[in-house]
C-alpha cells in the first residue's frame, strides 16, 4: 500500500512562476494526478493513502483522463487559481488539456510535464541548448541560478553526473535548457597499439610513438554517453567549465565528442569568474568563442608529457629494477619534467645544508638601561669573523665608554596591507598559517567556489579590475559576527586595495562572494583566510610612529629603534601578520650616557630545510609549472618516495637523491629548471599567437629526445650515483637488457603493427615477432646455429615500407659453402637465397600505404591493456 507523505503542492504547480513541474522518478504520474486532484479540490489534507484515495468517484473520473498518457503535459492551459472546493471534474477537465503521449499503455512512467502561464507552449517545439560545466555541483548551481531554483533533475549515464533542465527566454527566445557535466578532462593522449606495452618497444621510440586522445576510465564513458544522447536534440552547446588554460581544453574535448555526433553545431563559452547570480547572469548574456589558442597549448603540454615521462618512465624503471634488484625490484620510478625541478629544488638546498660549514663570530653589544626600560643598541659593522679585532675595538670603547646621541630619526611608519590574494599567495598562507598542504588547500578551494561562496581560486591576478564593484563583497561580510564590525568600518571609509603587478586578464583575486557562517573543519578555515585577506588588502595600511637612534662610543657606531602602533587597521582582522609596540625612552641629539658594553659571539647557521611555500615560491620564481599545477607536482614526489617530511620540511629520499646526482654526473642539469621554464614560456606564446603550437611540439620533443639519447648512453653514471644512496652494488646486466632495446625490423604485413627480434625466454633462441602478439601470430623462428641477428640502421630499398636489413651471424663453417658465417639480408622476401637456406618462410610483406594498428588494438586486443608499472603510459 502506497502513503501519501504531506506535500506543498504549490512547488510542482508553480503556473504563476513560469515554472515546470521537476521531472523526478519519486514522482510518477498518478502520483501527480493525486497531488492535482487534492490541490484543486482541496479535499482531505492530509493525503489518504492510495485505496482510500481510490475509491473516490471524482477520482476515478480524473484518473480516466490521466491514465491516457505516459508523460503529462499540460499544453494550452494551466491548473487556474480559480480552482475552489466546488470544482467538478468536468470543469477540471475543460481547464487541463492533455497531450497525448506516444506511449498510451506505459501508464505509470515518471511525470514529465510542465505548467506555464502561455497558450501555445511546449516543451517537444522549443529550441533545446546544451550546457556542459566542469564539475557537477558547478552544473547544479548554474543550473538552479539560472532557473531561480526550479530546475529539474534527471539521471544521466553516470551516476555522479546528473541533469538539471529548466526553461529560459535566452537571447530573446524560449529555450530548454539542459545541464549537465564532465569531471576534469574527459579525454586523455595516449599510445595506440603495441606502444602502450612497455616491453613491446624501445623506449626512445615514444617520442615519434603515434597518440590518440580517448576516453580511458568507465564513468569518463558514462559521462561520453551522456554527452552524446543529450546533443543528438541540441541546437546549440555552452561551455561552462573554468575559465583557465586547462578549462579551456576540457571544453575543447566536450566539443570534439559532442561534434562527432553532430558536426553542425554551434558552440559558444560562458566566461565566469565566480558562481553568483551577478556573475552567471553577465555570462550568460556575454557569451564568445571558445579559446583555440589556449586549448592547443594545454594539448602540447600533454602529449609532451605523455612522451617524456613514459620514455623516462620506463627508461628507469626497467633498467634500474634490474641493477637493484635488492631495493627497486618492485618499484615504480617515474620522471617528470615538473617533478624532477620541484625534486631538484629539494635535493639542492639539502646538499647546501651538507655542505655547510659552520664558522664563529663575534660583535660588541651596547646597552642603556633607564627607569623607563633598557635599549639595545646594534652594532653598525654587525659581526667580525676575527676575534682579536673584536677585542682590540672592545678595549678601546671601554677606555672612554662615554655614548654620544648622533642621529635621531622620528618618523611615521606604515605596515603595508597584503596584496590581493591569488593561488601562489594563497596556497602559501595556507602551508604556512593554517599547515594546510597546498594540495589540501586548493581541494577545499574548489568546493568552496563551485558552492558559489568564494570566486574562482585558480588566478595569477593580485590586481582588482576597475569594473568589480568591491562595496556589495564587503557589505555582505557586514553581517558576520566575528568580522561584522571591521567590514562595517571598510563600507565608511570605502575600500581601497593594494594594486599588486600581475594580472592573468581571465579572474580576479580570490575573494568571498557569499557569507557562509556555517562552514566548520578546514572548510572554515580556508574560507576565514581568505574573507580576513580580502578585507585587510581593502582596508588601510596600519600605521605607527618610528623612532631610529644613533650613538658613538670611541668611534664605534651603534643604532637602536623604536615603534608606537598608532592605528592598527587591517591588522585588526588579519592575524597572520605581526607588528608590535616597541617603546623607547627620549632621547636629544648630542646627549650622553654610558652603556653596558660586552663582547657576544655566536655561530653561522646553515639554510634551512624547505617548507611547502617556500617550494612553491621557487616554482614559481623559476617558471616550472603554473599556479594550478604546483600542489599537484608537490604531492608526486611525496608520493613517489622521492622526498620525505622533517617537521614539515622537505627532506629529499635515498632514491631521489640518487636520480638527482646521477643525472647530475651526466653533465646536463635535467634536475635544474631550464628545461620546463622554456617550455611554460613557449605555452604562454602559444596562447598569445606569437608561436605556432605543432612547431614549439616538434622542437620540444627534439630537444628532450637528444636529452634522454645522453642519458641512455652515460646510463652507467646513473647507476653509479644510486649505488651510494641505496647503498646496494650494481648487478651485472647485459646493457641491451637493461635498456630495454627492441630491436625494430620493420612493419608487420599482416596487421601494420611492428615485428621486432627477439630471444626466447631461458634460452639463446631467436626469432622475430608481431608486436600485435596474440591477435597477431605472424613469427618466424631462427634456427639454433643463428648465434645473433642484429638490426642495422640500412633500409631495404626494394621492399615496401623499407624494412631494416639484418646481420645474420651463424655458427662457424654451419652453412658453408652456401653462406658465409656473416650475412645481412632481408627477411621479407626480396633475399630469398639466406632464407631458403635456413629453411624458413619470408615476413609477409607490407602493403604500400598500409595504416599503424588501431588506437583500440594494444597488441591486437583491448585499448586497456596494461604494461608494466602503475599503468601503460606511467609518468610522473
Amino acid at each position: 500500500m502506497i502513503y501519501f507523505q504531506k506535500i506543498n503542492v504549490s512547488k510542482y504547480l508553480l503556473y504563476c512562476n513560469y515554472k515546470w513541474i521537476p521531472h523526478s522518478s519519486n514522482y510518477t504520474y498518478s502520483n501527480l494526478s493525486r497531488s492535482i486532484f487534492n490541490y484543486v479540490f482541496k479535499e482531505n489534507r492530509n493525503y489518504m493513502n492510495h485505496s482510500t484515495l481510490a475509491s473516490s468517484s471524482i477520482l476515478s473520473k480524473y484518473s480516466q483522463l490521466l491514465s491516457k498518457v505516459a508523460n503529462l503535459r499540460f499544453s494550452r492551459r494551466y491548473v487556474s487559481h480559480y480552482c475552489t472546493d466546488s470544482r467538478t471534474s468536468k470543469e477540471v477537465k475543460e481547464l487541463v488539456t492533455v497531450d497525448v503521449c506516444a506511449h498510451p499503455n506505459k501508464s505509470d512512467e515518471s511525470a514529465r510535464g510542465h505548467f506555464k502561464q502561455k497558450d501555445k507552449f511546449s516543451a517537444d517545439n522549443m529550441v533545446k541548448i546544451l550546457n556542459v560545466a566542469e564539475k557537477n555541483d558547478a552544473s547544479k548551481n548554474i543550473a538552479n541560478i539560472l532557473s531561480r531554483g526550479g530546475s529539474a533533475r534527471r539521471d544521466g549515464y553516470s551516476q555522479w553526473n546528473k541533469i538539471y533542465e529548466f526553461p529560459y527566454q535566452l537571447q530573446g527566445q524560449d529555450v530548454q535548457m539542459v545541464f549537465t557535466s564532465v569531471s576534469g578532462h574527459l579525454l586523455n593522449y595516449e599510445f595506440v597499439g603495441s606502444y602502450k606495452r612497455w616491453h613491446a618497444c624501445a623506449p626512445l621510440e615514444l617520442f615519434s610513438a603515434p597518440v590518440v586522445k580517448g576516453v580511458k576510465e568507465e564513468n569518463m564513458n558514462n559521462i561520453k554517453r551522456t554527452l552524446e544522447r543529450e546533443v543528438r536534440g541540441a541546437s546549440k552547446l555552452i561551455i561552462w567549465t573554468d575559465c583557465d588554460r586547462e578549462g579551456e581544453n576540457i571544453g575543447f574535448e566536450i566539443i570534439d565528442v559532442c561534434r562527432a555526433v553532430k558536426p553542425n553545431i554551434t558552440v559558444l563559452r560562458a566566461r565566469f569568474s565566480e558562481i553568483t547570480q551577478p556573475s552567471v547572469t553577465r555570462a550568460i548574456n556575454n557569451l564568445v568563442q571558445p579559446d583555440e589558442l589556449q586549448n592547443k597549448a594545454v594539448d602540447v603540454r600533454s602529449e609532451l608529457d605523455l612522451r617524456i615521462g613514459a620514455a623516462f618512465t620506463r627508461f628507469q624503471t626497467l633498467r634500474l629494477q634490474k641493477v637493484f634488484p635488492g631495493s627497486l625490484s618492485d618499484t615504480l620510478i617515474s620522471y617528470g619534467s615538473c617533478q624532477f625541478p620541484t625534486l631538484g629544488f629539494v635535493v639542492q638546498r639539502y646538499k647546501a645544508i651538507q655542505e655547510f660549514q659552520q664558522e664563529q663570530f663575534w660583535k660588541i653589544k651596547a646597552t642603556h638601561r633607564t627607569d623607563e626600560g633598557s635599549v639595545d643598541f646594534s652594532w653598525l659593522r654587525v659581526r667580525l669573523f676575527d676575534e682579536t679585532c673584536v677585542d682590540v675595538l672592545l678595549d678601546t670603547c671601554l677606555d672612554d665608554p662615554t655614548a654620544t646621541v648622533t642621529s635621531v630619526n622620528a618618523r611615521p611608519k606604515s605596515k603595508w596591507r597584503p596584496l590581493p590574494l591569488d593561488t601562489i599567495e594563497f596556497e602559501k598562507l595556507s602551508s604556512r598559517k593554517l599547515k594546510i598542504s597546498a594540495k589540501e588547500a586548493m581541494k577545499i578551494a574548489e568546493k568552496l567556489y563551485t558552492s558559489g561562496l568564494i570566486s574562482y581560486p585558480r588566478t595569477e591576478t593580485n590586481i582588482f579590475p576597475k569594473d568589480l564593484d568591491l562595496v556589495p563583497l564587503v557589505e555582505i561580510q557586514t553581517q558576520s559576527n566575528v568580522w561584522g564590525g571591521f567590514a562595517a568600518g571598510v563600507l565608511e571609509r570605502g575600500p581601497n586595495p593594494r594594486r599588486g603587478k600581475k594580472t592573468d586578464e581571465a579572474h580576479p583575486p580570490i575573494h568571498p562572494t557569499k557569507l557562509a557562517p556555517n562552514l566548520d573543519g578546514n572548510e572554515k578555515r580556508i574560507y576565514e583566510l581568505i574573507v580576513r585577506s580580502f578585507l585587510a588588502c581593502v582596508s588601510d595600511d596600519a600605521r605607527g610612529y618610528e623612532t631610529v637612534v644613533e650613538i658613538q662610543v670611541a668611534g664605534e657606531k651603534f643604532r637602536a629603534s623604536g615603534l608606537i602602533i598608532l592605528e592598527k587597521n587591517y591588522l585588526e582582522v588579519y592575524p597572520y601578520d605581526k607588528w608590535t609596540d616597541k617603546p623607547m625612552p627620549h632621547y636629544e641629539m648630542n646627549a650622553q650616557f654610558t652603556p653596558e658594553l660586552e663582547k657576544v659571539d655566536g655561530m653561522t647557521t646553515a639554510p634551512p630545510l624547505l617548507t611547502e611555500a617556500d617550494l612553491i615560491a621557487l616554482m614559481e620564481k623559476h617558471g616550472i609549472g603554473t599556479d594550478a599545477t604546483h600542489a599537484d607536482h608537490i604531492e608526486t614526489i611525496k608520493s613517489r618516495l622521492y622526498v620525505g617530511l622533517l617537521d614539515s620540511r622537505f627532506v629529499p629520499g635515498t632514491l631521489g637523491m640518487g636520480l638527482v646526482n646521477g643525472y647530475d654526473a651526466m653533465g646536463f642539469q635535467m634536475s635544474e629548471p631550464h628545461l620546463r621554464a622554456g617550455l611554460e614560456k613557449d605555452l604562454k606564446d602559444i596562447c598569445a599567437g606569437r608561436k605556432d603550437a605543432a612547431v614549439v611540439l616538434q622542437e620540444q620533443v627534439q630537444k628532450y629526445r637528444e636529452v634522454f639519447e645522453e642519458a641512455t648512453r652515460q646510463a652507467d653514471k646513473l647507476d653509479a650515483a644510486l649505488a651510494i644512496t641505496l647503498e646496494e652494488a650494481p648487478a651485472v646486466v647485459a646493457n641491451e637488457a637493461v635498456n630495454n632495446i627492441v630491436q625494430t625490423v620493420g612493419k608487420c604485413g599482416s596487421c601494420g603493427d611492428r615485428v621486432a627480434v627477439k630471444q626466447k625466454k631461458n634460452s639463446t633462441g631467436l626469432y622475430i615477432s608481431c608486436q600485435g602478439f596474440p591477435d597477431c601470430r605472424v613469427c618466424i623462428w631462427f634456427p639454433a646455429d643463428v648465434m645473433s641477428v642484429t638490426v642495422l640502421p640500412e633500409k631495404c630499398q626494394q621492399c615496401a615500407g623499407n624494412p631494416n636489413l639484418l646481420e645474420l651471424e651463424f655458427r662457424a663453417r654451419s652453412y658453408s659453402p652456401i653462406l658465409a658465417d656473416r650475412v645481412t639480408t632481408c627477411v621479407y622476401g626480396c633475399d630469398n637465397t639466406v632464407l631458403d637456406c635456413l629453411e624458413i618462410r619470408p615476413l609477409p610483406r607490407v602493403t604500400p600505404g598500409q595504416p599503424p594498428p588501431a588506437a583500440n588494438n594494444a597488441r591486437g586486443g583491448p585499448a586497456n591493456a596494461r604494461g608494466r608499472g602503475a599503468g601503460n603510459n606511467a609518468r610522473g
